[in-house]
């Protein structure tokens, strides 16, 4: 695979991976690792509010529906 950086954003990865004594391959590998999480925790925050916006309107006609028979109670 074949990776440009910008040249900014190379230079602090050379500082920081030299900092910290690991190899720039590894750094990379986490930092796109902790980035994928993180946009998958959004995606997933995104479904479950759409999801949970739908099931409160079924949610509501029901309980509408159940007020009605308590009603012809």
């Amino acid at each position: 695979m074949s990776l440009k950086l910008e040249d900014d954003i190379y230079i602090e990865t050379e500082r920081i991976t030299a900092k910290l004594q690991i190899a720039r391959n590894r750094y990379i590998n986490e930092a796109v690792d902790l980035l994928n999480k993180y946009h998958k925790r959004r995606l997933l925050k995104s479904q479950l509010a759409k999801e949970s916006a739908a099931i409160k309107i079924d949610s509501m006609e029901i309980l509408r529906e159940m007020e009605k028979l308590k009603d012809d109670d």
